[in-house]
């Protein structure tokens, strides 16, 4: 059965649904790495993609964001040259009524009854000002920075910005 469109779980308007000790079968987040790129680098300047609004982002939208900028980096500037984070985690069990659509499914259901849902994915609940995806880099490749986030903004369904900050050497 495919996957309901993202507009059914970016809104909260729920409370958040996350003691998985109670709950059964729930799906392992697709993320496969968090950190990629060079962990050792000493970075000059810091790439963060900020949420601007409230919102639930999908475990495969993360992955989906998170592959579109590592093969951006690592194509363009070398994986020695930088360190992609992906800041948020998902933690928000969504849960999905199951209907058949088929011929003749009328006889077989009974509607709403029941309907509190089985889990089918995980998400990441985002509020206003949450850093959701961070590259650290040197200076001579911000542009290429801003690129990586930009296209790992577009897999997101909610708005975001790009935030391009130097750190502060101690």
């Amino acid at each position: 059965m495919p996957m309901k469109p993202a507009r059914c779980y970016t809104h909260q308007d729920r409370p958040p649904y996350t003691r998985k000790e109670y709950i059964h079968g729930v799906p392992p987040p697709k993320i496969a790495k968090f950190v990629m790129g060079n962990p050792h680098i000493q970075p000059e300047i810091v790439g963060v993609l900020v949420s601007l609004e409230k919102g639930v982002i999908r475990h495969n939208a993360l992955e989906a964001a998170r592959v579109m900028a590592h093969k951006y980096l690592s194509t363009n500037i070398g994986d020695e040259n930088y360190m992609l984070i992906i800041r948020t985690y998902p933690h928000h069990v969504l849960r999905e009524h199951k209907m058949m659509a088929f011929a003749g499914a009328d006889r077989l259901q009974e509607g709403m009854r029941l309907a509190f849902g089985k889990p089918v994915g995980t998400a990441a609940r985002v509020d206003l000002g949450t850093e959701i995806i961070e590259v650290r880099t040197f200076s001579r490749f911000a542009d290429h920075a801003k690129e990586a986030l930009r296209r790992a903004a577009s897999k997101l369904p909610i708005k975001t910005r790009i935030v391009i900050r130097e750190v502060v050497k101690a």
